[in-house]
């Protein structure tokens, strides 16, 4: 609505365009997939139209066409990977008021814009959604500045500068430094495109590296950030300053999706609230249209790391409608065999894929899991609905690509450390893929598709089972962590105790340490949460040295690596993958979880483990707050509980076998005690318990 933008008389309506995704340059990502030949392509354009509704009913629209003005600017260049350049000398001053000299601007020119079908933007604004505050400055060689953010974080930098006019300010952009004190832009060059490396074809860049660069104009004080591009970025290295930059001179511009919080998230070992902290830095770092894998350099949606973090980022922010829009991503990509891509919107890459354009089945798996979540957390059915075509198309398409059953190759289990069981997890996918195909079916009331895909996930499982598993020692595949958590996640394992020994004695080889990789990692905490064993999940999240979480943050990390190992040349220092860990803050600690679509049932068991005496934090749910806030007392577990309007709770109070439990100061009736807890059922309402409690 700009109504309360027009004045009397005369209004103009000014409109600045930049390349985005629809203009890439021509550079072969990795050196091998140019943008331009996978995605529709052009040069700036605008659809844009005024509506005006008069007093008296009566309407008007004013259309983009030919009588609109247009001419050049001050951006030179601009990209969402390499950055933007700004020549202030050629700003026209007033050019957006009734001031302006249009001497040369010329009358804008039809186009055919992009195919398609246009709707209305789901999921929120991209937005400066946080000021950070530089924390130090160092000049490291004759004019040259390294700024240090004391954050690394995805947006861009404002300046403050005076100077005359034709002075060029060139910021380059890295997420560390080197031993030398000079910045470390390996970890954020366009796909790795660099001198001595990759290279990315003719006209594009020796060095893909982040860069923006700003013309003074003279007039004083000039304060400037870019508009068209974003960088993943700590460190900012700044030459052509006129003089020495000042702290108070720079500043960086977090952007973000303009996420509403839904999770907060507290405990007594502040340990995990820095690992929190740091989670929600590397979330917000990677919401620009897409979930990305990292801001600076590959900026794509990877459906392995949305399938990985999904959980978590709905327990941390409203998705429900970012990820509508990436189930849209994806099924706008399917193919004509029905495979989905790696990465929607697709780049090209099909790394290890069945065919075409298809994408490993890990990565291929996001299509149906977001649906899931949509339906669990939100009771999104219309999701499932008007995707469950494309649903099918894929099982068909997968089982065309079957062979003997089962799959055999795939990335697998991204970054772990040890070998990976790569066949053993694609069949793993494909029995998953498989179960949710029955699931959404049933949901559907398609009861022919439901059973046909429930005996397909039968058979694919027994296969499995048949290939995988040495029978009698409950060992899958290699025996690996990842290996035994994929069979216990999974259900595979008709020997569950024995399956689990084998992988207790592998952290023991590890000597407490995980060397799973992404998709085991989140199903590690699930596994350990199932079976009331939250003190290993809690001492593998805690514990020091390499491989964990506490190595990054003992290594200065302010978002978490791509990586278990610090990354330094290639992988990234801003990545999603590992932020798994953040469900189980909620799932387990704080014990909330869906006990029915929407949360209209609610399943409320904190498990509490390690040394932690006290969490709390709260989700915000589609039918309101979930509370939990939780402290022991000497022998007493005190609770503090909030369940919303119209909903019921599944409450587990951690409590010694046949002891009294308090509700409120009133003794609860009606009590079952297993696995150490006291379960009723509450209603909507705020509740104090306390509970008999020694932890074992």
């Amino acid at each position: 609505d700009i109504t309360t933008l027009l004045r009397r008389g005369v209004n103009v309506a000014g409109v600045m365009l930049g390349n985005g995704w629809w203009n890439p340059l021509p550079i072969k990502l990795f050196g091998r997939w140019d943008l331009r030949d996978y995605q529709q392509t052009g040069r700036p354009c605008l659809k844009a139209e005024i509506r005006i509704s008069y007093a008296d009913g009566s309407a008007e629209v004013i259309p983009t066409d030919e009588s609109w003005q247009t001419a050049p600017g001050p951006i030179v260049s601009n990209s969402v990977y390499l950055g933007e350049h700004y020549d202030a000398r050629l700003e026209q001053r007033g050019w957006n008021t009734t001031r302006a000299n249009q001497r040369d601007w010329k009358p804008a020119t039809g186009v055919g814009g992009p195919s398609g079908r246009l709707v209305v933007q789901m999921q929120p604004a991209v937005k400066v959604t946080r000021i950070v505050k530089a924390v130090r400055i160092r000049q490291v060689r004759p004019d040259t500045f390294i700024v240090d953010m004391g954050q690394n974080f995805a947006g861009v930098a404002r300046i403050r500068v005076k100077g005359l006019a034709g002075r060029t300010v060139t910021l380059r952009y890295g997420e560390d430094v080197l031993e030398d004190g000079t910045l470390n832009y390996h970890t954020t060059v366009m796909t790795q495109i660099r001198k001595g490396g990759i290279k990315a074809g003719p006209g594009a860049p020796e060095t893909a590296w982040q860069q923006d660069s700003y013309t003074l104009k003279g007039d004083g004080v000039e304060v400037w950030s870019p508009r068209f591009t974003f960088h993943g970025f700590r460190y900012v290295e700044i030459t052509g300053w006129p003089g020495t930059p000042a702290l108070s001179d720079v500043e960086g511009l977090r952007l973000s999706a303009d996420l509403r919080e839904a999770g907060t998230f507290s405990c007594s070992n502040d340990k995990l609230n820095k690992l929190n902290d740091v989670i929600r830095w590397t979330f917000l770092s990677n919401v620009f249209s897409v979930q990305s894998d990292c801001p600076g350099r590959e900026k794509m949606g990877y459906g392995a790391d949305m399938v990985v973090t999904t959980d978590a980022f709905i327990y941390n922010f409203d998705m429900s409608n970012f990820y509508r829009k990436s189930v849209r991503d994806f099924a706008n990509e399917q193919l004509p065999d029905g495979g989905i891509t790696e990465i929607a919107p697709h780049t090209g890459i099909a790394d290890r894929g069945y065919g075409g354009d298809s994408g490993p089945l890990g990565w291929e798996l996001a299509f149906p899991y977001l649906q899931e979540q949509l339906y669990d957390f939100y009771a999104n059915r219309q999701v499932l609905e008007s995707n469950y075509k494309g649903i099918v198309r894929q099982m068909d398409f997968l089982q065309s690509k079957a062979v003997d059953g089962l799959f055999h190759w795939d990335i697998g289990d991204h970054e772990a450390l040890d070998p990976k069981a790569e066949a053993f997890s694609a069949s793993s996918f494909y029995y998953h893929h498989a179960i949710l195909a029955a699931r959404f079916a049933g949901i559907l009331g398609k009861k022919e598709d439901s059973v046909k895909y429930a005996r397909l996930s039968d058979a694919i499982k027994r296969a499995i089972v048949r290939k995988y598993l040495i029978p009698g020692t409950g060992r899958f595949d290699n025996g690996t962590q990842a290996a035994q958590i994929f069979a216990l996640w999974y259900g595979f394992s008709p020997e569950k105790e024995k399956s689990m020994q084998v992988l207790m004695d592998e952290f023991a080889r590890h000597k407490g340490h995980l060397s799973t990789g992404i998709f085991s990692t989140k199903m590690m905490f699930d596994v350990m949460r199932r079976n009331n064993m939250n003190d290993v999940a809690y001492a593998v999240a805690t514990i020091g040295g390499f491989p964990g979480w506490q190595h990054m943050l003992d290594h200065g990390a302010t978002t978490l690596w791509e990586t278990w190992e610090y990354p330094e040349k290639y992988p990234s220092q801003n990545h999603p993958m590992f932020g798994s860990i953040s469900e189980w803050f909620f799932r387990s600690l704080l014990g909330i979880n869906p006990g029915a679509p929407g949360f209209r049932k609610i399943i409320l068991k904190p498990q509490p483990a390690g040394g932690l005496t006290w969490a709390k934090g709260s989700y915000e749910s589609v039918q309101g707050r979930i509370g939990s806030d939780w402290k022991i007392d000497g022998e007493r577990f005190l609770w503090n509980i909030s369940i919303p309007p119209n909903t019921t709770a599944i409450v587990h109070v951690p409590s010694r076998a046949g002891k009294e439990v308090k509700v409120d100061g009133a003794t609860a009736a009606n009590l079952r005690y297993e696995d150490g807890y006291a379960v009723a059922e509450l209603g909507s309402g705020n509740y104090s318990i306390v509970s008999e409690y020694k932890k074992e």
